[in-house]
């Protein structure tokens, strides 16, 4: 019997989910098991492998050097077998496995909330997860196919995919605010407002950032109100307690129904577009290449992968 016969593929998607998961249990949870028959199915892998791959204590779970190389091999073969399954387009073939995608609140409301109908009809059979956090992380670390982030904040060592075009950053406020404090008309008539104070995921204050022709300048800005979430921000802007710092994509429906006001408009500041990134050194999953297709397309660009998953247009 050849030697790869003798190992279950069930045993290995388990061992890379353990290894993500760092937890037997959770792992568990995720592919439908108990923790016993995991543990099980560990201990089976590593005797026909004859060798160890996981270190296990009472508190935790992590993978020795050799299992570090093997998940990450593994990895790019499930994306590999993924890919070849999605190309097959046989009657169910299912396009392999989970997705699992980090995003920061502004990316998750914009694109893939509004993608997930059109991705749920074109990838049924792909689990997929979406945590919503606005907090710098390792996406390879903590065991994601993919992040949702601004260009410019993507590490330098990930592919990088645009998903929108350009975006614009403006300063809006409640017709009761305005109403009761006046419009701005200038940059400097900030300094006389309530402003709704930003707070970044690593917990560092931002300031707003607005045109003066030819460059962008930044500022402080006064205001006794910090937030880190832009559906709380907006909330209180439409409360009428200061005036927001906002994506303006973000308040396209509150713009349109005038809860909200765009003011400075003349002094919108320009931003990046909106980006998905993965690991350089691994395939993009076949159902991350889909999802990419249809967030492009509902944003008015063109698809990117082809219907093979090959790079149609950059």
């Amino acid at each position: 019997m050849d030697f790869f016969e003798r190992i279950d593929l069930a045993d290995l998607r388990l061992f890379t989910t353990i290894v993500r998961r760092q937890s037997f249990k959770s792992a568990a949870i995720e592919l439908g098991m108990t923790p016993s028959a995991a543990s099980h199915a560990m201990r089976r892998l590593e005797t026909r492998l004859g060798a160890k791959l996981l270190n296990r204590t009472s508190r935790a779970v992590a993978p020795t050097d050799l299992g570090v190389e093997l998940s990450s091999r593994l990895i790019e073969g499930f994306d590999v077998i993924g890919a070849a399954l999605h190309s097959l387009r046989a009657p169910g073939a299912a396009r392999f496995g989970e997705l699992r995608i980090n995003a920061f609140a502004d990316a998750a409301h914009l694109l893939i909330a509004p993608a997930l109908p059109e991705f749920a009809l074109q990838c049924p059979d792909v689990r997929i997860t979406v945590v919503v956090e606005d907090r710098p992380i390792d996406i390879v670390a903590e065991g994601y196919d993919a992040g949702f982030r601004y260009g410019h904040t993507v590490p330098e060592d990930m592919v990088a995919l645009a998903l929108t075009g350009p975006q614009r950053w403006v300063v809006a406020a409640s017709p009761t605010y305005l109403r009761e404090r006046g419009t701005p008309n200038t940059i400097a008539e900030l300094a006389q407002h309530t402003c709704i104070q930003l707070l970044l995921g690593d917990n560092s204050a931002f300031r707003w950032e607005l045109s003066d022709g030819a460059e962008n300048i930044r500022l402080r800005v006064p205001g006794s109100i910090t937030i880190n979430d832009t559906a709380t921000t907006i909330a209180v802007a439409k409360a009428g307690l200061g005036l927001a710092y906002l994506l303006e994509a973000r308040i396209a429906d509150e713009i349109s129904n005038d809860t909200l006001k765009v003011v400075l408009a003349d002094h919108a500041s320009p931003g990046e577009p909106f980006h998905v990134y993965y690991d350089s050194r691994r395939h993009g999953h076949p159902g991350l290449r889909s999802l990419v297709n249809i967030i492009r397309q509902q944003n008015g660009l063109t698809r990117l992968f082809d219907e093979h998953g090959a790079v149609a247009h950059l």
